[in-house]
C-alpha cells in the first residue's frame, strides 16, 4: 500500500550532487520481501522480487517467454539441492531467504567501497560524514536549497550510526554498517525505527501521528477525486487497532505495535503460497513441471516486464 521510501538519492543541488546512500527512509522490523502490494489480481511483482530478489526483478525487454521459461527451469535446479525433482518448502524457503539477503550483502558492498576510504576495513562516524556530506560541511549547507532538512539528514544518520555503533568508538565494523543500512533486520536498532516512522508521518511536530497525519502519509487525493475505499479502511483500523488508548493518536509503543507486530517469516509465507499455487497434484512439494506451467507468477518475460534476474547466467544465482 505504502512505498518504502529512500533516505536521499542523487540530489543536484547548484549543479553539485550531493551522494546520500540509498538507505530507507521508513523501515521496518521485519523487512516485507517487495515494495509492491501482494496482490496477485493485479499481478505478479511481488513474488517475482520475492524469488528473484529486489535487484535482480527488474524491467527488461530483451527475454521472450520461452527464454524466461528455459532459464526459470535451470533455477529450479538449483533450488532443488536433494536432486529429487521437486522444490520442497524447505528448499524453497531457503532459497527466498538467500536471495533476500543477497540483496542486503549486495547493498553493503555498494556502500563500504565508497565509504571506506583509508581502507582499513572499517567505516568510522567521520568517513561517512566526509564523503555523504563533506562538500557542504564547510558551509554549513548555505549552497543547499533546503538548508534545514539537509542538516536535520544528517542529525539522523549520526544518530542511527551511533545505535548501529555497539561499542561506541564510533567506528562501524561491517556488521555495525549493516544495521545502519538495514535497522530492520537488528532487534537493538528498533528504537531508531520507531523514532524515524514518527518523525516522518508527524508534520506537526507534537511527537504523535494523528489520524490526518496517518492518512496523509498514505493518499493525498487530487481535485474531484473521490476517496478510495481503501481510505475508509484504514480510518478504522487506526481507530479500531491501532490506537490502543483512544486518545486519537499513536504515541511511540502504539507505533510500534503497528510497524514492528512480531516475528513475521515473510520467505515462509511466500514460499508456503507459491506451493498453495503451483502445486496442482497437492503434494506439498512443486515439480519443475508444475512451476514452468505456472512460470509467470515466479518471473517475468517481454510480457510482463519483470525478470531481469534471468538475463544472468544461472551459475551467477
Amino acid at each position: 500500500m505504502r512505498p518504502l521510501l529512500l533516505l536521499a538519492t542523487l540530489t543536484v543541488l547548484v549543479g553539485v550532487t550531493l551522494t546520500v546512500p540509498a538507505q530507507e527512509k521508513r523501515v521496518h522490523h521485519q523487512r516485507d520481501l517487495s515494495d509492491h502490494v501482494h496482490d496477485d489480481s493485479h499481478g505478479y511483482q511481488y513474488d517475482h522480487e520475492a524469488f528473484l530478489g529486489k535487484e535482480e526483478a527488474k524491467t527488461f525487454d530483451q527475454l521472450s517467454p520461452e527464454e524466461s521459461k528455459d532459464r526459470l527451469g535451470k533455477i529450479v535446479d538449483r533450488i532443488d539441492t536433494d536432486k529429487d525433482g521437486l522444490v520442497s518448502h524447505v528448499e524453497l524457503h531457503y532459497w527466498i531467504k538467500h536471495r533476500q539477503r543477497k540483496y542486503i550483502e549486495e547493498n553493503v558492498d555498494k556502500h563500504w567501497k565508497e565509504y571506506d576510504q583509508n581502507k582499513d576495513g572499517k567505516i568510522a562516524w567521520e568517513e561517512y560524514k566526509n564523503t555523504t556530506y563533506g562538500f557542504y560541511l564547510d558551509e554549513e549547507f548555505d549552497d543547499v536549497d533546503d538548508k534545514v532538512s539537509y542538516k536535520a539528514m544528517l542529525t539522523r544518520d549520526e544518530r542511527r550510526f551511533k545505535m548501529a555503533d555497539r561499542d561506541g568508538d564510533l567506528i562501524a565494523t561491517r556488521e555495525e554498517f549493516t544495521a545502519f543500512l538495514h535497522p530492520e533486520d537488528y532487534d537493538h536498532m528498533k528504537d531508531i525505527i520507531i523514532q524515524e516512522t514518527i518523525e516522518d508521518i508527524d508534520k506537526n511536530g507534537d511527537g504523535k501521528i494523528g489520524l490526518e497525519e496517518y492518512i496523509g502519509d498514505m493518499y493525498s487525493p487530487e481535485a474531484g477525486e473521490s476517496e478510495p475505499d481503501w481510505v475508509q479502511t484504514e480510518k478504522k483500523h487506526f481507530s479500531e487497532f491501532r490506537d490502543l488508548n483512544k486518545d486519537g493518536y499513536l504515541d511511540g509503543s502504539e507505533v510500534a505495535n503497528w510497524i514492528l507486530p512480531g516475528e513475521i517469516d515473510h520467505a515462509d509465507n511466500e514460499a508456503k503460497h507459491l506451493i498453495h499455487e503451483t502445486d496442482t497434484d497437492k503434494d506439498e512439494k512443486m515439480s519443475k513441471k508444475e512451476i514452468l506451467a505456472n512460470w509467470n507468477m515466479f518471473v517475468g518475460s517481454q510480457a510482463t516486464n519483470y525478470g531481469e534476474d534471468l538475463t544472468r547466467k544461472h551459475d551467477e544465482l
